[in-house]
């Protein structure tokens, strides 16, 4: 015939290999496919921790039926602690072991009259359990938050962790602490006050009043009386409240004043509470010329050379029905080397000021020394007699360091 001749067309090797595994792998993933499709999964069958218990086989089983603790307020510095307890719940024994705890927080020994010890690791047999006694302790006030970690042999719960919170408080508080008096008349007559929480378990009994240095302490005076319940509940967590009540009395040397009232408490220890009283005497008498800060009620004379010394000049200055009864005279003088010299009063104007020069030497070849006015270098100072009735003494702070 003249037509084309027909034939069957052989697929070559690679194509049967394709067809062969699409098919194996349809029957593959489908025999599985069906099969889940009539039996769904059963519970137990899939544990994505991969602690699938089999049955028949004893586990222990930790039981903590609290893991938390709030303590609600505690003095800072004071030391608490508290109980936990662990249970074994399960059918084999149960190891618990000590883990790592936060720097305030501190885990006794396991406490329990069950099983054995070692190392800090106890084994509680079924039924058996144990108390986890925190200790801790308030190192500084605000919130506080702790935690100790145990680990146990329990598959299901390998990681135990504690947790003690609360506040912290101080062991006692002033509002204010420091006493503040902008202006103090020398026939004084001021008052002012300051309130002292405590936070101990039971209201502070107060022991003493007192102040560190005597001088000027006739001219300060300083009483207490208890706060009401109404003010001790105003303050978070205070358990009890002193009032501590100051006044200035008349005759109080003009220029700066600075007292500290000691307030020796008992709550139940033993503690010393502070208050700071600070302000500036005025009065008929006052200070002018160069060097004097009146901002800061002291002479600067700065650091010198004890190779050359320094000599200047200020003035007292007296004034009201009293200014002629002024003779200043020197009492004494920090650093001893200096060197007062007290000029005539004569009369400025009219003549209603009666003005004195003071003329501070400190010689060549004084001794090196630190009075500068820092905490560990005091201010030096000169002090005067006045004469002035209301005003007899006058204390100048002098800021001044002597160098070789």
């Amino acid at each position: 015939m003249g037509g084309r001749s027909m034939g069957v067309r052989v697929p070559g090797a690679w194509s049967v290999v394709a067809v062969a595994l699409a098919v194996g792998a349809m029957f593959g993933v489908g025999t599985p496919l069906l099969r889940a499709s009539i039996r769904p999964w059963r519970l137990g069958e899939f544990d994505p921790a991969g602690l699938r218990m089999e049955e028949g086989i004893a586990v222990p089983k930790v039981d903590a039926p609290s893991t938390q603790y709030a303590f609600g307020t505690m003095a800072e510095g004071g030391n608490e602690t508290h109980e936990f307890v662990i249970r074994n719940a399960g059918d084999a024994p149960l190891k618990i072991t000590r883990g790592a705890t936060s720097c305030s927080c501190t885990v006794s020994d396991f406490e329990s009259t069950e099983g054995g010890e070692t190392n800090g690791e106890k084994l509680l047999p079924p039924g058996g359990a144990a108390k986890l006694l925190l200790k801790w302790r308030g190192k500084t006030g605000g919130p506080f938050r702790q935690q100790a970690t145990v680990f146990t042999n329990d598959p299901r719960r390998p990681e135990i962790v504690f947790v003690v919170e609360g506040f912290v408080v101080p062991v006692w508080k002033a509002d204010p602490a420091s006493i503040v008096l902008t202006s103090i008349p020398s026939q004084g007559g001021v008052k002012a006050s300051s309130k002292i929480f405590t936070f101990g378990k039971e209201p502070a009994q107060v022991a003493a009043v007192s102040t560190p240095d005597s001088e000027t302490s006739q001219f300060v005076s300083f009483t207490t009386a208890p706060l009401s319940a109404e003010e001790i509940a105003a303050e978070r967590g205070a358990t009890g409240g002193i009032l501590l009540e100051v006044e200035i009395l008349a005759g109080v040397p003009i220029g700066p004043l600075r007292k500290t009232a000691q307030i020796d408490l008992l709550v139940p220890d033993a503690v010393r509470a502070e208050v700071t009283v600070e302000g500036t005497v005025s009065g008929d008498l006052a200070l002018a010329g160069q060097g004097w800060d009146s901002s800061r009620q002291v002479l600067q004379l700065g650091t010198i050379s004890g190779r050359t010394g320094v000599n200047t000049q200020v003035f007292l200055t007296a004034k009201g029905p009293h200014r002629d009864a002024v003779k200043p005279v020197v009492r004494d003088v920090v650093p001893a080397s200096m060197q007062v010299v007290v000029g005539e009063g004569k009369p400025v104007g009219s003549g209603a000021v009666l003005r004195f020069p003071l003329v501070i030497t400190i010689p060549a070849g004084s001794a090196p020394c630190n009075h500068l006015g820092s905490t560990q270098a005091p201010a030096g100072r000169i002090v005067l007699d006045t004469g002035h009735p209301d005003s007899p003494t006058m204390t100048i702070p002098v800021s001044v360091a002597v160098g070789p």
